[in-house]
């Protein structure tokens, strides 16, 4: 039984994480920024499942409650075998429509944070001599529409950099890319369900089984889902021209 650290755990992928690795018997950390919603979750885990679950208040975008986070990563007590970094927000405006307050947030909520994380936790992991390392991205990742995706690009880059660094340790890095989930992500950040063909939405509970599959086998990208696999190789392989152009179609 191991523990795992998990960010943005409330509600959505995070919430999904923390119930799965429940089930498998992994006691858990759960970090975001409401404390009533985390103590709730783990009320109802800690009953259905019998694990330790702790919970650890932060908002990642403030230093101070970042470093709180990064310190419990460093306890030798119930060490972090599992570090999923899920927190992360998005906007619906266009970069020059939004309030650059909040595009910065999104930066250091998912851009630095995950920096600091992975390599607090790597290094002791390393030291360890086991363990895993879990960044959500998203298939925005290979496209070009606005800070979001590029946030997730950097998450994708630096943690296909971060596995080629850790080959050897016994530590691995997966980056996950999800397409379109069913979460409350989604509604927070004011997209339409309707605006999108039932067919390009996933379950949660299928990205996370998906996702925790490819981290057993030390994937470093993990894409659960064929079409949305499909999709990032297209956008991959496609030229960039192509790709800016379909982006600006998606944007509107």
């Amino acid at each position: 039984m191991g523990t795992a650290l998990i960010t943005g755990a409330s509600a959505g992928l995070g919430e999904e994480f923390a119930w799965q690795l429940a089930t498998v018997r992994h006691n858990l950390v759960l970090v975001a920024r409401d404390q009533q919603r985390l103590e709730d979750v783990a009320a109802k885990i800690r009953s259905a499942a019998g694990v330790r679950v702790e919970v650890l208040p932060a908002d990642l975008a403030k230093e101070r409650e970042l470093n709180r986070v990064a310190a419990r990563l460093k306890q030798p007590v119930r060490p972090v075998g599992l570090l999923v970094n899920n927190a992360g927000f998005g906007v619906r405006q266009p970069f020059l429509e939004t309030p650059i307050r909040d595009s910065a947030a999104m930066e250091k909520v998912m851009i630095h944070a995950v920096m600091v994380l992975s390599h607090t936790a790597g290094r002791a992991m390393v030291e360890r001599g086991r363990g895993a390392i879990l960044n959500v991205s998203s298939v925005a990742a290979y496209l070009a529409s606005g800070v979001y995706a590029a946030d997730k690009a950097w998450v994708k880059t630096f943690t296909e950099g971060l596995a080629v660094e850790l080959r050897g340790t016994g530590v691995t890095a997966t980056a996950l890319l999800p397409g379109l989930t069913r979460t409350q992500f989604h509604a927070r950040a004011g997209l339409d369900y309707l605006s999108y063909p039932e067919v390009a939405w996933l379950s949660a509970a299928d990205v996370v089984a998906g996702a925790l599959s490819d981290v057993r086998r030390g994937a470093v990208l993990s894409t659960p889902s064929l079409r949305y696999g499909v999709l990032a190789q297209l956008a991959r392989l496609a030229p960039r021209f192509l790709v800016r152009a379909l982006s600006a179609v998606e944007d509107r």
